[in-house]
């Protein structure tokens, strides 16, 4: 009887007020509502890594289904596109998605929360992040097996949340708006243009951003997402203080779906978007768009042979 009421409370726990779902869940809690038949767990590892085992019940969804092609990969996928995956994971608006990567390390981390991010876009909101991936969930003690199971798949339609998402032109026309704070959520040497995406045209970082690294919201070494209240002390300690809006970007929208959701989900604050294509087609444009930090011609030759001989090396 004990254990079970320790269950119920557990479950109890990871739901809001509201009725939502809880953005993270420890692997306790998740193996506590895992035979709950609304609860979907969607395993965004390749589809060897899900083969050879994985959480029991996890539905395979490579994260790549969720990316867009190989020149723009921070690119949504057609709309279309992406309603067939999620009916194929038999996924409706009364669904709790967890969402689960591999918890390999803390860029893992923005796979999952890019998936988060989509599935919210999609307009569905009950959902969250196993904390630690699948690498945390092993290191519990929990089951994994190999079976793979049969869904039912959904007749979802999705209303799109608009106001997650920033376009291009969106993030052009807020440059210079005080009320609106741009964050790069790249490492430093990015943000400073020493080194650049292959797919991005020139380095440096979109006029009048701030830095925001994605790696300051874990603890260290892991892809463990600190607590709640550490995220408050963070965006406290490295932001002046929230903006009525905020545009999360980095390459390819994969490192800034960790600073959206820790600031939209985590922290709490308001009117925070994606800007999900992010540098890759700021710097691809057929006009130039305003940036920051772009060395000169000279310099980028140079760091470009630095950062060949590195990996050569």
């Amino acid at each position: 009887m004990k254990l079970l009421a320790s269950l119920a409370a557990a479950a109890a726990f990871v739901y809001s007020a509201a009725g939502f779902a809880a953005p993270l869940l420890t692997p306790a809690e998740l193996n506590a509502l895992a035979s709950d038949p609304a609860v979907r767990i969607v395993d965004i590892r390749p589809a060897q890594d899900y083969s050879a085992d994985h959480i029991p019940g996890a539905v395979s969804a490579p994260y790549g289904q969720w990316r867009g092609p190989a020149t723009n990969p921070g690119q949504l996928p057609q709309v279309d596109a992406l309603t067939s995956l999620v009916r194929r994971l038999g996924l409706g608006k009364d669904s709790h998605a967890v969402v689960v990567s591999s918890g390999a390390d803390s860029t893992d981390f923005g796979a999952s929360a890019r998936v988060y991010w989509t599935l919210k876009y999609l307009g569905l909101n009950n959902l969250s992040i196993l904390n630690g991936g699948v690498k945390a969930w092993s290191d519990a003690g929990l089951p994994q097996n190999q079976a793979v199971p049969q869904v039912a798949a959904s007749s979802y339609t999705p209303v799109l949340n608009t106001a997650l998402i920033a376009t291009q032109d969106q993030v052009a026309a807020q440059i210079g708006n005080p009320q609106t704070r741009l964050i790069d959520a790249r490492p430093a040497n990015f943000f400073e243009g020493k080194v650049k995406a292959p797919a991005a045209k020139v380095p440096g970082t979109i006029h009048t951003a701030v830095s925001l690294s994605f790696d300051r919201w874990f603890k260290p070494g892991t892809s463990i997402f600190v607590s709640t209240e550490e995220a408050r002390k963070i965006a406290a300690r490295d932001l002046a203080k929230p903006a009525d809006e905020t545009i999360s970007f980095c390459n390819t929208g994969h490192w800034a779906a960790i600073d959206w959701f820790a600031l939209s989900e985590v922290v709490g604050q308001k009117n925070v978007k994606l800007y999900p294509a992010s540098l890759v087609e700021w710097t691809q444009s057929p006009e130039a768009l305003p940036m920051d930090n772009v060395p000169g011609r000279g310099s980028q030759i140079l760091n470009d042979l630095k950062n060949l001989i590195g990996k050569v090396s």
